[in-house]
């Protein structure tokens, strides 16, 4: 019965670290929406970083732009399925590493969800002007980070099927 306990309360605390990054993500950009769309740009440090509002109607590097259904749909499928692996590794009490990922990934999705259904685009900001590279935002960041961690885990750390 306590092990039963335990694992809800792990899960409810990996829902919070899930929450908190979402609304990490949400604060960023309501921050962006409110003081850099009147703008467009603003520079942060010298020749290597800048926010640049971009609303993100496409995926990553702007391909299939105006397709928000698709994401919409690609979203809810993968979210389920990262939920659905979430829940029995922490049933299993296996991989926190792997959870954490998720997390990650889930946030970041739920991040990018919530622009396409809240505003039919993506707010995106962050500009690196030391390289030719998309605008990002911090879900996408999330989402890059969450799945080399889960790449790194399962070439190198995972020694059994979960």
């Amino acid at each position: 019965m306590a092990d039963k306990i335990s694992k809800k309360k792990t899960g409810f605390l990996w829902g919070l670290f899930c929450l908190g990054l979402f609304l990490a993500d949400r604060f960023t950009k309501l921050y962006m929406l409110k003081n850099l769309e009147p703008i467009g740009s603003k520079p942060v440090i010298d020749r290597f970083l800048q926010f640049t509002f971009v609303e993100n109607r496409g995926a990553a590097f702007g391909i299939l732009q105006g397709k928000t259904w698709v994401f919409v749909l690609l979203t809810i499928v993968i979210g389920a399925a990262i939920i659905y692996f979430m829940r029995k590794l922490i049933i299993k009490s296996k991989y926190p590493e792997i959870v954490f990922a998720l997390c990650l990934i889930l946030a970041g999705a739920i991040g990018n969800f919530y622009d396409r259904i809240a505003y039919g685009y993506v707010v995106d900001f962050f500009d690196l002007l030391f390289v030719n590279f998309a605008i990002f935002n911090v879900a996408d960041i999330f989402v890059v980070c969450g799945a080399v961690i889960l790449v790194l885990l399962i070439l190198f750390d995972v020694k059994e099927d979960f």
